[in-house]
């Protein structure tokens, strides 16, 4: 890439507030929570009366957009590194309240100490101690009696001459005078380059995601209603996890309670379920690939910009439409019955708990595609049906563990393309081949990984299957994962510790069954041949010592569901050869699982 990626230029903090108020820069953050901790809106007022720097604002403009009468508009710039700062200066300085993590809406008050030159947030000390002006906003509203305020504090102060308290309260006002320097990147540069300069500039070299940028993009539209839809996006992830706070921005933020979007929030006021708890990037990259097809989220940026692909300008009409796209994917995003059938096709499908899934994407995809067949028109039960086999499959296989936009817009295409049927079960088709049963995936068990994406399978392959837990007649697997149940060693830890086993042996998933606490404390640390033996014993008229079952076809079954190799039942077998037995009966279970979400509802049953 050639020509001037971006231009330097000192500006006065005094300025800059000028122009963030006549929104001549738009800051997407101005009405997101402040997430600062007031101690370092006092550190950064030191900084700045003491003269140090405190870092770049950097901000992209945005391209010009040819209106519909053919003039051009000029692009604002947008301040993508250097809101929290600048919303900090806007708080202390002039008294502007912000947003806090509860959506509150607070005042951050700092106070200055003129005989120590010294900060601090405001409190009740420094509010009741005449050696300090409680806020000081006093010295920055446009009617402040300067005079008047620095003979009142010398008469109270007499420490300090006039003048000495005259020059360090001018000095606190002074640090609107102080320059920052406003790195401006130009419109022409893609994203890639912008994060890369982001990077690079930045000293904590947090990067921003495309997400962020799409954010920005939304939040400083207001001609088609993007300060809304953002608020829309960052309310629903909130209240998603605390429900509780809906009366809270009902009644900070009226414009939003008004709108259309709080009647199609409020569903979330009673709702608990944490199986999804989107970010803005799932809510985005949902509503996007759903709506317009497309998976990779720097093109959004530039459709909201405007762009035109073909003729690689930029459009008024473009960005309206894919305002309008957008807000229609968000609509059905957060509607009520779309996102409920989302956590009942999960649930259904076995994961019925957040610990069992290890990809956001794969649910981020399986609603991308259900909303899809939605819009097709695809009969509800085959719906479902589709959804599971491609959430397991895509679960499974890491589909979209790496290179995640790529694929997701090649899913998306072909998906329009072939049809999504067709689609779906060709591609689960091609995965889940005989090989793959029968080799790759035991091979794949062979992991100690606390998080495994097999282990949770399979898991959720119990859990749809209605098994009972280990040993158990009464609670079910679904049971024990919702309620956070044991996983038992069958071949005990410190029996195996004692053997000199390592951790990530007997740590193997293959050696892990889901079982109640009782059962587990029962078999303590004994080796299986002895506790297997006992069952036996359980089975014929002997004691129970190991839950209920009593019945040995009963105890087959339930070692059965659990893929426990039956051999055990005939003594103890060498470790290895255990292993090898049950991760080939953990993949055959699994795929028995993923055989049964494959049979579709009968056509006109509804799902």
């Amino acid at each position: 890439m050639s020509g001037q990626l971006y231009s330097v230029t000192p500006q006065p903090i005094e300025t800059i507030l000028t122009w963030v108020k006549s929104k001549e820069i738009a800051i997407p953050e101005i009405q997101r929570p402040f997430v600062w901790e007031n101690s370092k809106v006092r550190d950064l007022l030191d900084s700045l009366y003491r003269g140090y720097p405190v870092g770049y604002l950097i901000t992209w403009r945005n391209p010009n957009v040819k209106l519909k009468d053919g003039t051009i508009s000029v692009g604002k710039r947008v301040l993508i590194d250097g809101q929290q700062r600048v919303t900090a200066l806007m708080a202390s300085l002039l008294g502007v309240t912000v947003l806090n993590k509860d959506y509150e809406t607070i005042r951050i008050s700092i106070s200055f100490n003129p005989l120590e030159e010294k900060f601090e947030v405001a409190n009740a000390a420094t509010k009741n101690d005449k050696s300090w002006i409680p806020d000081i906003a006093v010295l920055f509203a446009p009617d402040v009696d300067l005079l008047a305020l620095v003979n009142e504090f010398a008469a109270l102060n007499p420490g300090l001459s006039q003048s000495e308290v005259f020059n360090r309260i001018d000095n606190v006002r002074k640090i609107g005078n102080n320059h920052v320097g406003i790195i401006e990147l130009s419109e022409h540069i893609d994203i890639e380059t912008v994060t890369e300069i982001f990077i690079r500039v930045n000293s904590q070299g947090a990067a921003l995601s495309q997400a962020d940028f799409a954010m920005s993009k939304i939040a400083v539209n207001e001609s088609y209603g993007g300060n809304l839809l953002r608020k829309a996006i960052d309310y629903f992830c909130h209240l998603s996890v605390s429900p509780e706070q809906i009366s809270v921005i009902r009644q900070k933020d009226k414009e939003f309670a008004n709108s259309e979007f709080m009647p199609k929030l409020s569903w979330l006021a009673g709702y608990n379920e944490d199986l999804y708890d989107p970010t803005y990037t799932d809510m985005l990259r949902v509503a996007y690939t759903s709506q317009m097809g497309r998976g990779e989220l720097k093109n959004l940026v530039a459709l909201l910009s405007g762009r035109n692909f073909e003729t690689r300008q930029f459009e008024e009409e473009i960005a309206e439409k894919s305002f309008g796209l957008l807000k229609a994917g968000i609509h059905s995003f957060i509607n009520e019955t779309n996102f409920k059938r989302l956590i009942m096709i999960l649930k259904s499908a076995g994961f019925v708990s957040s610990q069992l899934i290890t990809s956001q994407n794969a649910v981020n995809f399986a609603y991308i595609l259900y909303l899809t067949g939605k819009a097709d028109k695809i009969h509800a039960g085959e719906l479902e049906s589709l959804v599971k086999q491609w959430f397991v499959m895509s679960v499974l296989t890491g589909r979209y563990s790496g290179s995640t936009e790529t694929r997701i817009d090649q899913d998306i295409r072909q998906i329009r393309s072939d049809g999504l049927a067709s689609y779906v079960k060709n591609v689960c088709a091609a995965n889940f081949s005989d090989e793959y049963w029968n080799l790759l995936l035991p091979s794949q068990m062979n992991t100690s990984a606390a998080k495994s994406t097999y282990w949770n399978t399979f898991q959720a392959a119990q859990a749809a299957m209605g098994d009972k837990g280990f040993l158990s007649s009464a609670l079910t697997c679904r049971d024990l994962i919702e309620n956070r149940g044991d996983a038992h060693h069958v071949y005990p830890k410190n029996y195996m510790k004692n053997l000199e086993f390592a951790k990530g042996q007997y740590n193997q998933i293959a050696n892990f069954v889901l079982t109640q606490q009782e059962i587990n404390i029962a078999i303590g640390d004994k080796p299986p041949g002895i506790y297997f033996a006992e069952l036996l014993e359980q089975c014929s008229g002997g004691k129970p010592r190991y839950g209920n079952i009593v019945d040995l076809e009963v105890l087959k079954a339930n070692l059965s569901s659990h893929a426990i190799p039956l051999e055990l039942l005939e003594g103890e077998m060498p470790y290895s050869d255990f292993l090898d037995l049950r991760r080939t009966a953990m993949a055959q279970k699994i795929k028995m699982f993923v055989t049964e979400l494959s049979i579709n509802v009968p056509a006109g049953e509804d799902g």
